[in-house]
């Protein structure tokens, strides 16, 4: 009798099985057939290949379809192939889309209640909030601190290269996939959101004790904390305690917690760390291979520096041939290769008799979108001119690398520059070695964001008329 009830248990679990990545059969969607219970993520999880966003691109290369059904491991989605869909479903159509379906649970977890992660009214109330923080006056206030930081990695290149001038390889991108769990080998106990959220804590408690204030983003989220707004003008974050409202800032302490701004730095700090390092090493490699790009980058920088008389912000903003460069680096290398929504409301496809369900996980391909040569001819080809304003030779529907509509990267202004910033630093002291030969790079099997296998080699020499500078 028991060998009689396993057979019916198991049975049953396989006509279920089928039944279940049936779903998009029955619904009447074009799908990517399910090899296995893990759908598009085997190749992740099972034969550990791909990398998320790569497991995700290779089913966006199945079909030509505007919109097809996938199974993540058993959870039924949406990727969506056409550009001009995609583009809806971000911006006009928010309504219906407007949470990430990630996990988020902000009471008991305080620093999974990033921007990034929190849903409906929250999300819309922070983001409102935050959104002054990355105004052109506080860029431009915060920009000592950003050449500060950049100092630091001309620092360093400086002590790893040689002193008569000879190149080197240098490793542009290191990979750390495994740091945190090193140091816990070692004994630290805390996960780095805990330790983030234990030196926010002690950095705030410092600075309001000592009267401290400092032109970064800690001390805009203060000003929010204390006042409950972040000023709109051009001004330094600065806060005069004396013009406090009691009761404004008895609402506001209420709301904007440490905690809540720990969250907050916790998130950009993952966030732009990441983009900010893969970016900036990825332009550098592609302009090592092409000669007359690495040129005209080089004269760019140089003639915006020689007319201002040193790297400032706004010399850093008439560099308009590194922007073309650095767009073409975010749209061959998104720095996320998938943008995700969850449908929030039942959605009716344009033009047709299918509907997204409420509930349903919907998936962006956007490595997809930014390499297919309907959007963007000759995709693997490093060609900053497509975006020349004089002949622009992309659709530009399809250009989406901060996303788009209302939860668009809210920082991307500040990555450009944090980016900007880097490049400018090492061409400005460092020559770059031209190798024609060097390889497409190779996307690793693990992360969420774009990891180069065997990381981002190029070889920099030191420029001796610099040196002494």
């Amino acid at each position: 009798m028991f060998i009689y009830l396993i057979i019916l248990f198991c049975t049953f679990l396989l006509y279920y099985a089928r039944w279940h990545y049936r779903h998009w059969e029955r619904l009447g969607f074009p799908y990517v057939k399910a090899k296995g219970p893990l759908g598009v993520l085997d190749s992740v999880l099972r034969t550990r290949q791909k990398s998320f966003g790569m497991a995700i691109y290779d089913a966006y290369k199945q079909s030509s379809e505007k919109i097809l059904g996938i199974y993540i491991i058993n959870r039924p989605a949406v990727l969506i192939r056409d550009a001009q869909l995609a583009r809806d479903i971000l911006t006009k159509d928010f309504i219906s889309f407007h949470d990430r379906g990630v996990y988020v649970d902000e009471e008991n977890d305080p620093m999974s209640g990033g921007l990034f992660f929190l849903k409906g009214t929250k999300w819309k109330t922070l983001r409102a909030k935050l959104t002054p923080s990355y105004s052109s006056g506080k860029l431009k206030s915060m920009f000592s601190t950003i050449q500060d930081v950049s100092q630091k990695l001309v620092n360093y290149l400086d002590s790893e290269l040689p002193e008569d001038g000879s190149s080197r390889r240098v490793e542009l991108k290191h990979l750390f996939a495994t740091l945190e769990k090193f140091f816990q080998s070692l004994g630290w106990s805390e996960k780095a959101s805990d330790f983030m959220n234990k030196i926010v804590k002690e950095t705030v408690c410092y600075r309001e004790q000592n009267n401290v204030e400092r032109k970064d983003m800690l001390q805009i989220l203060l000003q929010l904390r204390n006042t409950g707004k972040i000023n709109t003008d051009d001004d330094d974050g600065h806060v005069n305690a004396q013009l406090w409202s009691a009761q404004k800032t008895k609402e506001a302490l209420e709301w904007m917690t440490v905690d809540v701004i720990a969250a907050q730095l916790y998130l950009f700090y993952i966030a732009g760390f990441e983009t900010t390092a893969s970016t900036s090493a990825f332009t550098l490699y592609e302009l090592a291979r092409y000669p007359k790009l690495l040129q005209k980058a080089q004269q760019d920088v140089e003639k915006a520096v020689e007319q201002h008389g040193s790297l400032t912000y706004d010399a850093l903003k008439d560099m308009k041939y590194l922007d073309l460069c650095i767009k073409e680096t975010i749209r061959k290398y998104p720095a996320l290769p998938i943008l995700n929504r969850e449908c929030t409301n039942d959605y009716q496809l344009p033009d047709s008799e299918l509907v997204i369900k409420k509930g349903t996980p919907v998936i962006i391909s956007l490595f997809g979108i930014h390499r297919d040569a309907k959007y963007f001819p000759e995709p693997l080809r490093y060609n900053p001119e497509r975006f020349s304003e004089e002949n622009p030779t992309f659709d530009s529907i399809a250009y989406m690398p901060f996303g788009e509509g209302p939860r668009h990267c809210i920082a991307q202004r500040m990555g450009l520059i944090n980016v900007k910033v880097a490049i400018a630093q090492i061409l400005q002291r460092f020559k770059v070695e031209i190798n024609e030969n060097m390889k497409e790079i190779e996307i690793d099997n693990f992360g969420v964001p774009i990891m180069a296998k065997g990381g981002v080699n190029i070889f920099l020499a030191k420029k001796l008329n610099t040196i002494s500078k």
